[in-house]
């Protein structure tokens, strides 16, 4: 199947993982430009000004709507971090809505956040792995 992963910047370590044990299972896995890119990666601790910045010069949020399209699946890899099991930021939230209008399997690594957007991430109703990727 082809997966595309979708996560924070700040979970590169957990998407080079999930990477690493999808392909051995004969899946093809794209990745955030962010995470594969190693200057970007680590901006993860700039102003919003500056990630808006990289995010309009490299095109990232049309960039992956775009490659989304190309995939059978989209794997949401949602570690914790500031404090937030399951943590989804932002970006990944408009993510998650695009693979829901494009009809794409959606798949979050971890449980859901209890965040103030909770409803929303609910409402695009990805299938939880609770960390077991053979799941997919």
């Amino acid at each position: 199947m082809k997966i595309i992963v979708c996560a924070s910047v700040s979970a590169a370590d957990e998407v080079l993982d999930a990477k690493r044990t999808l392909e051995s299972m004969g899946h093809e896995v794209e990745i955030p430009t962010g995470i594969k890119d190693a200057l970007l990666r680590k901006r993860t601790e700039v102003s919003s000004e500056e990630k808006a910045s990289d995010k309009i010069a490299h095109d990232v949020i049309r960039d992956y709507f775009e490659k989304m399209k190309r995939y059978d699946a989209v794997l949401i890899v949602n570690p914790p971090k500031r404090g937030v099991e399951g943590y989804i930021g932002g970006n990944t939230l408009i993510e998650m809505a695009f693979a829901h209008v494009l009809g794409k399997k959606l798949y979050a690594l971890h449980p859901l956040p209890d965040l103030p957007y909770a409803s929303e991430l609910l409402a695009t109703q990805p299938i939880i792995l609770s960390g077991d990727l053979s799941a997919i």
